[in-house]
C-alpha cells in the first residue's frame, strides 16, 4: 500500500452555497499517491441517500465481491457477495412483513457479530421499521425490559446466547409478539419462529410479487429513523438516541473521507460488539460503501470461547485493519511481548532497543524523523527488517494500521503500536454524533491526540456560556452537521438540554491545537469512563457513600480510561476523632467504608463493583466555592478537581499510592487528626 496523503480541495463560494441549498456535495479534489495512484477524482456527498440506497450503490459496484464472512463451526470462514446481502436482506424484510411489521415500528436486535446481525438489521430497515439494538452485555431483566418496553418493540431478533437470557424475562416485555431465534434451536416456544422461516417467507412472497416492498422502501427518506440506540443509563434511566439514514450515510462518508478511502480488498475482523456505534459506522456501513469486506470472530458456545477465537480468527482472515478498544489493544501488546520473552534474553534485549530507537524516530508521528532525528532512519529500518517485521507476520501479515474507539488509547500503547509498524489511530466520537468526530489517519496523525475532527461538520471548543475560545484552550467540545442525532426517544426534555442551537454539546472537555489536532481531556458531564470504553454515572455512587458513611465528607470518583477506579476524599475530622487519633487507623478505617460496597460487604450488590474505587488520596482542604471547586449551583466542578489533584491522582495508580496507608494519606491524616 503507497502513502496516504493528504487531498487537496478546490471548493468555491458558489459550490459551497450551492451543496448547501441541495444538500448534495461534490467536491473536486486533487489525490497525488494515495494507494499508488495518480489521479484526479471526485467525491460525492450525497446526504439524500437512505441506507438502502447506500446498499444498492454497493451491490452495484461491488456485486459480486464477498462483503461478509463467517465461520459457523470452527474457524473455516465461508462469505457472502454484496449480491447475497442484498438479497437475503429483501427476503427477510419480506417475512418481517409477512409477520406484520409496520413502517415505523420497532425491531429489538441482540445478539453476538455474524452474518444474519447485519441481514437482519438492512432488513428491518427495508420495511421502514426502526432496530433497535442492545447490547450482548445487558443481563438483568431491568436493563433489558426497560430498553424494549420504552422503545415498545413489537419483535425481539436473538442469537442463541442470547435468547437464553430473555425467555426467563418474557412477561416483563409489554409489547413483544414474536421472537426471532438467528441460532436453530432444538425446540422452540410458541412465540418463536427461526431467522431461516422468516427468510423462507419472505423469499416465498417476493417470487409472487415485489410490489409491497418496493413500495415501503421508495417511502424511505434520509430523514427516517433507523435506529434507537441507548445510553447505557446509570443513576438515570437511560436515553435512546435516535439515528436517522441520513446521520449513518453522512457519518459513514465522512469517516471514509477522514482515512483517504478504504480500498475495496481491505479485510478487517470486526471484534468490538457490532451494536457498538463505533463499529456500527466505521466497522459496517464505512465499509459497505466501499465494497470492503467484514469478518466476525468465530463463535463459541460462551463469550469466553469466542475470545479464545480470536487468535485463530486473525491467523484466517489475515485482515487489513482491525478496530480496537484500549483493553483489547493492552492485550495484544502483552501477547507480542509474552512471544517476544520466550524467544530468549537476547532476542528481548534486542526488541527493547529496537523499540527505544523507534520510539525517538517516530517522535509524535506527524514528526516522524524530524529535526535531528533523521539519522536514525537506517538504524529504524533495520531493527523493522530484523524484529519487527517478524512482529507483524506472526500477527497478521497484511495488517496496515488498528483504529481505535472507546476510550482514549494510552499514548505509551500508541507508541508501541507504532514503533511494530501497526500503528493504532486513536479516534473520538459520541453515539449522538453517529458516532465519529474525529480521527487519526495516515494521512495526518499526531500521538495522544484524537486526530483531526471528520469533514463537512461544524466543531468547536466553547467556555460555559457556549462562546467560542481561542486556539488551544479547554471547553467544551460541541458539534454540528449531518451526523447529528435526532434527539431522545420520548425525552424532549434531554433533548432540548443536549441540542442547543442545532449545536450537539457533547459533554467533553477538549482543545484543538494549532495544526489542527483534537485533544480530549476528559468528561464534563462526568461520566466514569474504563478502559474498555465502558461508562457509568458516578454521581449516585458518590451520592450514597456521603449519605451511609459518617466518615466521608466529600467523594470524587476517577476513571480516565483507567485499569480501575479511584476516588478523591474530604474526611469529616469530627467524626474521624470519636474513633481514633492515629493516622493509620483512621485510613484503614475509610477504607472499610468503601469495602461495605465490594464482595461480602453490607451494600455489594449496590453498583457494580468495577466502579468502586480500588485506592483513594485523602484531601486536606474541602472542595468549596471559595476555592472553586463547587460551582454556584452547589455542584462540584470536577475537571477543577481532576486538575488539582492530579498528582494525587497519578499517585494512585502507583503500588504504593494505592494503599489505604500510603505515606500520602498519613500525612494528610497526621496533620488533621492533630
Amino acid at each position: 500500500m503507497g502513502a496516504w496523503r493528504p487531498m487537496e480541495l478546490m471548493v468555491t463560494e458558489r459550490q459551497v452555497f450551492t451543496m448547501l441549498l441541495t444538500k448534495k456535495y461534490t467536491i473536486e479534489s486533487k489525490e497525488a499517491g494515495g494507494y499508488n495512484q495518480e489521479h484526479t477524482k471526485k467525491i460525492e456527498y450525497n446526504m439524500s441517500k437512505t441506507l438502502v440506497q447506500f446498499l444498492n450503490e454497493a451491490v452495484d459496484k461491488f456485486s459480486d465481491s464477498p462483503f461478509l464472512y463467517e465461520a459457523r463451526e470452527g474457524v473455516n470462514y465461508t462469505s457472502l457477495t454484496y449480491k447475497e446481502v442484498q438479497t437475503k436482506a429483501r427476503e427477510f424484510a419480506a417475512g418481517l412483513i409477512a409477520l406484520g411489521v409496520k413502517q415505523g415500528d420497532r425491531v429489538a436486535l441482540m445478539s453476538e457479530g455474524k452474518n444474519n446481525w447485519i441481514v437482519g438489521e438492512l432488513g428491518v430497515l427495508h420495511t421502514g421499521a426502526i432496530c433497535v439494538p442492545l447490547s450482548v452485555k445487558l443481563d438483568t431483566e431491568h436493563d433489558i425490559a426497560f430498553r424494549v418496553n420504552h422503545s415498545e418493540c413489537s419483535i425481539i431478533i436473538a442469537s442463541d446466547q442470547q435468547i437464553s437470557k430473555i425467555r426467563p424475562m418474557k412477561k416483563a416485555f409489554e409489547t413483544i409478539t414474536k421472537y426471532i431465534l438467528i441460532d436453530p434451536e432444538n425446540e422452540l416456544q410458541d412465540d418463536e419462529i427461526l431467522f431461516d422461516t422468516v427468510l423462507d417467507m419472505g423469499k416465498n412472497i417476493l417470487q409472487e410479487n415485489n410490489d409491497l416492498l418496493d413500495r415501503r422502501i421508495s417511502e424511505l427518506t434520509p430523514d427516517t429513523l433507523a435506529n434507537i440506540s441507548y445510553t447505557s443509563g446509570t443513576t438515570a434511566n437511560p436515553k435512546g438516541i435516535m439515528l436517522s439514514h441520513g446521520n449513518y450515510v453522512c457519518n459513514s462518508e465522512q469517516a471514509v473521507e477522514l482515512l483517504n478511502g478504504i480500498p475495496a480488498y481491505f479485510r478487517q475482523l470486526l471484534i468490538i460488539p457490532w451494536d457498538h456505534s463505533f463499529g456500527h459506522t466505521a466497522g459496517i456501513y464505512a465499509f459497505m460503501k466501499c465494497g470492503a469486506s467484514i469478518a466476525s470472530v468465530a463463535m463459541g458456545k460462551s463469550s469466553i470461547e469466542v475470545l479464545r477465537n480470536v487468535p485463530k480468527s486473525l491467523k484466517e482472515i489475515n485482515p487489513h485493519l482491525i478496530m480496537s478498544v484500549p483493553a483489547l489493544a493492552s492485550n495484544f501488546r502483552k501477547n507480542i511481548e509474552s512471544g517476544i520473552e520466550k524467544q530468549g534474553e537476547f532476542t528481548s534485549n534486542l526488541f527493547k532497543k529496537a523499540l527505544k530507537v523507534a520510539y525517538e524516530y517516530n517522535k509524535e508521528g506527524f514528526n516522524k524523523g524530524g529535526g535531528a532525528k533523521f539519522w536514525l532512519k537506517p538504524l529504524y529500518a533495520m531493527y523493522d527488517k530484523i524484529i519487527f517485521s517478524k512482529v507483524r507476520q506472526s500477527f497478521a501479515s497484511n495488517m496496515k494500521f488498528f483504529i481505535g474507539g472507546g476510550a482514549l488509547l494510552d499514548i505509551e500503547l500508541q507508541r508501541f503500536f507504532y514503533a511494530i509498524g501497526i500503528p493504532m489511530y486513536q479516534g473520538y466520537g459520541l453515539s449522538e454524533a453517529t458516532p465519529i468526530i474525529s480521527a487519526n489517519s495516515p494521512a495526518a496523525h499526531k500521538l495522544g491526540s484524537s486526530g483531526k475532527p471528520v469533514p463537512n461538520m461544524d466543531i468547536k471548543i466553547v467556555d460555559d456560556n457556549l462562546l467560542e475560545v481561542p486556539v488551544g484552550e479547554r471547553g467544551e467540545i460541541i458539534i454540528r452537521g449531518g451526523n447529528v442525532m435526532k434527539g431522545y426517544w420520548k425525552n424532549p426534555e434531554a433533548t432540548e438540554e443536549t441540542i442547543v442551537d442545532n449545536w450537539l454539546r457533547t459533554g467533553d472537555m477538549g482543545y484543538i491545537d494549532s495544526d489542527g489536532y483534537l485533544f480530549v481531556l476528559g468528561r464534563t458531564k462526568s461520566l466514569l469512563i474504563s478502559d474498555d470504553g465502558e461508562k457509568f454515572s458516578p454521581e449516585g455512587i458518590e451520592e450514597s457513600i456521603m449519605a451511609k458513611s459518617s466518615l466521608i465528607e466529600q467523594i470524587v470518583l476517577y476513571n480516565n480510561q483507567k485499569p480501575y477506579t479511584t476516588a478523591l476524599i474530604v474526611p469529616n475530622v469530627t467524626e474521624l476523632k470519636k474513633h481514633t487519633s492515629d493516622a493509620n487507623e483512621a485510613a484503614k478505617l475509610i477504607e472499610t467504608e468503601i469495602a461495605r460496597y465490594l464482595k461480602g460487604g453490607e451494600l455489594e450488590n449496590m453498583f457494580p463493583h468495577r466502579w468502586i474505587p480500588s485506592g483513594f488520596a485523602i484531601i486536606e482542604e474541602p472542595f468549596s466555592e471559595s476555592n472553586g471547586m463547587i460551582n454556584s449551583t452547589m455542584k462540584i466542578v470536577k475537571h477543577k478537581v481532576y486538575d488539582a489533584y492530579a498528582e494525587r491522582i497519578n499517585q494512585l495508580y502507583t503500588p504504593e499510592g494505592k494503599k489505604a496507608t500510603s505515606p500520602y494519606n498519613i500525612e494528610v491524616l497526621d496533620k488533621l487528626l492533630k
